[in-house]
């Protein structure tokens, strides 16, 4: 894409000596030149939004766009302060002037130490983990927080300094305690010394599409159909031109359908009947012919 160039030109100096002003530049009509249109596209950890930035790029390459990650806690900010014009967000969130659309549910996992005892497990449930430490808030997790032993007692501990995730994993590799995570946060976190295994009895993480539902602009819908599956085709902002639409077929109806066929036998009632041909009186198709009987009376 060719952008245009916003630059003035300098102007020019007076002759020395001159009662002259220098001169000065003519106004420039920002209004009516073409600058590049943009589209910024945000998505929480552990979500991939490549298949459908990969369509969107094909679908309209002359919109610029940009795509960035953004945290849980900066995931509803990014909306509202128009940083993204959509953002694929985890839930929940303040949904108050947003539009959403579910899109999918993640599994919970536990990650562990490789030398836990519940790392050979197939999967667990939170009865398995209540005598464990939770290196993040209890309230993440309301199902361990409400079984949790250090939280019924009063025994739980303060958090050691975790800058991000990839700090957490270290303290879950030496053992100090667990974390709870949805499953794609806990592969893209993923190390050869911790395990991660499915707790069956814990809420799924749902993933949605947010966006402001005062900006629901054409390239917004745009992308909506493209995370929607529709094709090119269908998508709303690519309606079919007038009179390009193809004719289709009108279907008979049962009452047209009746009316083809009345018609079909008045005309075969119309039709005079051919005679059919007889045999000869007293012969019979058993009775031999004249001819047979003279053939071999004269022998």
């Amino acid at each position: 894409m060719v952008s245009v160039s916003c630059a003035r030109t300098p102007p020019k100096r007076p002759v020395a000596g001159s009662s002259q002003p220098p001169a000065q530049p003519p106004p420039t009509d920002f209004a009516h030149e073409r600058m590049p249109v943009t589209f910024s596209i945000a998505f929480v950890a552990g979500v991939t939004p490549t298949k459908w930035t990969r369509i969107w790029a094909e679908r309209r390459p002359e919109v610029e766009f940009s795509v960035f990650r953004t945290s849980i806690a900066d995931q509803e900010a990014v909306l509202r302060d128009g940083r993204a014009d959509v953002s694929l967000v985890r839930l929940p969130i303040n949904e108050e002037g947003l539009s959403l659309i579910n899109l999918y549910n993640e599994i919970p996992v536990v990650v562990v130490a490789k030398d836990h005892f519940l790392a050979d497990a197939d999967s667990v449930v939170v009865a398995d983990l209540v005598d464990e430490h939770l290196l993040q808030d209890p309230d993440e997790v309301p199902e361990w927080r409400d079984a949790a032993v250090e939280v019924r007692d009063g025994s739980r501990r303060p958090l050691p300094p975790m800058r991000d995730m990839d700090e957490t994993m270290e303290q879950v590799a030496a053992g100090v305690g667990i974390v709870i995570l949805p499953h794609s946060v806990a592969r893209l976190h993923s190390r050869k010394d911790v395990v991660s295994r499915p707790v069956e009895d814990t809420a799924e993480s749902r993933i949605a599409l947010a966006w402001r539902t005062v900006d629901t602009t054409p390239d917004v819908e745009e992308f909506i159909g493209i995370v929607r599956g529709r094709t090119p085709d269908s998508s709303r902002t690519n309606a079919v031109a007038a009179g390009d639409e193809p004719v289709k077929k009108e279907k008979k109806t049962a009452k047209a359908k009746a009316a083809a066929k009345a018609v079909r036998a008045a005309a075969a009632a119309a039709k005079p009947a051919t005679p059919r041909k007889t045999q000869s009186a007293g012969r019979t198709r058993n009775s031999p012919s004249p001819q047979a009987g003279k053939r071999r009376g004269g022998r």
